[in-house]
């Protein structure tokens, strides 16, 4: 029976993977407690600014910036969502805690992919030009690559240049864009572009087979602060930036 989504992975896996980054979004947005949602202090001057200037409510700045750092968790999720599908290809399979994130099962291919091309700093890139070096020389006839899923341009090189002040080069290892990197391992070119074309029906699908109920606890936070607020017969904004700078000079009249 021919497959409904794509020819380069079974249905059954597109629909796990869906189903995988579906339970990282339900995680994310029901663990928006008040203490995770000021694990990062919270600038109220920017929240002020963005109420005032873009005329929205403080209620709808607050939900804003909650999903602002649901994004944050979700971001890492996608890459994941991107190891699973290149994992069910034939021929090749996930790396979970090996040290690589896609390799063949024959040796040939080792990969380390990351959704977006600007999440690493200099000496991430060294650790990681080293790392995929070892690979290559230790086993001799595989390539390796970094691919980049979201990148500026679509691309297969090989990787060299300078990284925190020294000169990295290897015969075997390559920088990759997420096209280029679908197709390397379907031998399709528009592998990448039908998976895109391919997901609002999947997940449509997977959806309808779902029976989603609501968690009393999603995004708690703003229900925490409001209640305090009220308490304290305060403004929202007043409540959050109370609680997170009331040792500032000047903060405890709040």
């Amino acid at each position: 029976m021919a497959n409904k989504y794509l020819d380069f992975i079974s249905d059954e896996h597109l629909l796990s993977c869906i189903n995988n980054l579906h339970q990282s979004y339900i995680k994310a947005k029901e663990n928006i407690s008040k203490k995770k949602f000021y694990s990062n202090k919270i600038d109220t001057f920017k929240l002020t600014f963005d109420s005032k200037f873009n005329d929205k409510n403080e209620k709808s700045i607050i939900e804003n910036e909650i999903i602002r750092q649901v994004d944050k968790s979700i971001n890492n999720s996608i890459g994941t969502f991107h190891e699973e599908v290149l994992g069910g290809i034939k021929g090749y399979e996930r790396g979970n805690l090996s040290g690589f994130d896609i390799k063949a099962t024959d040796n040939t291919l080792f990969a380390d992919v990351k959704n977006k091309h600007n999440t690493m700093n200099s000496s991430a890139a060294e650790s990681l030009f080293q790392k995929l070096a070892r690979y290559a020389d230790d086993y001799k006839s595989a390539k390796c690559y970094w691919v980049q899923i979201l990148a500026k341009g679509s691309f297969k090189e090989n990787w060299f240049g300078e990284i925190n002040g020294k000169e990295y080069s290897h015969t075997r290892v390559f920088k990759i864009s997420g096209d280029q990197f679908y197709y390397l391992l379907t031998g399709k070119k528009t592998a990448f572009y039908d998976l895109y074309k391919v997901l609002p029906t999947a997940i449509d699908d997977f959806l309808k087979q779902q029976t989603i109920t609501n968690s009393k606890n999603k995004n708690s936070a703003l229900d925490e602060i409001e209640k305090q607020a009220q308490k304290r017969n305060r403004s929202a904004f007043d409540q959050i930036t109370f609680e997170n700078f009331s040792y500032y000079l000047g903060f405890d009249k709040l």
